[in-house]
């Protein structure tokens, strides 16, 4: 519910294409706690407790142990991660989803990098504005009225 209206959102405010609205049970699969999503790329990252990545994607394709090392180096470190783990704050170039009821955006996140990519769009921090009007728009009183 939380995912749809997000993306309805998006579609019917910001021009984005409607097959954000089409979700299938694999699709869930894509969801679990703890993923950072990086505003400057796209990438949805999943960190060890050093900062290491253990596994990221692009939007929602994963990127292989190659693509995450040309990303993060050899030694596949997340280059905000000290900031991060010292202040767990929102950032201009980073989320952390850390919380079951975040989960539905982390999917909406990585499903709009794909949908910018469809397009021919380059991926940058600038769709995140539009999430978080979809987030205020959900969380606003009006958005509840029948």
């Amino acid at each position: 519910m939380i995912y749809e209206s997000f993306a309805r959102y998006l579609v019917e405010h910001k021009g984005y294409d409607k097959d954000l609205l089409n979700l299938t049970p694999a699709t869930w699969d894509f969801c679990f706690k703890g993923l950072v999503v990086d505003l400057e790329d796209g990438n949805l990252v999943k960190l060890a407790e050093d900062g290491t990545v253990l596994r990221a994607t692009h939007g929602t394709n994963d990127l292989s142990t190659e693509e995450i090392i040309k990303h993060y180096g050899p030694k596949r470190e997340w280059k905000h991660f000290n900031s991060l783990n010292t202040s767990f704050t929102r950032s201009a170039k980073y989320y952390f989803y850390d919380n079951y009821f975040d989960l539905p955006g982390a999917l909406l996140c990585g499903r709009v990098v794909d949908m910018l990519h469809k397009r021919g769009n380059e991926v940058n921090s600038d769709f995140w504005k539009d999430m978080v009007a979809a987030i205020d728009h959900n969380y606003n009183t009006s958005a509840f009225k029948g």
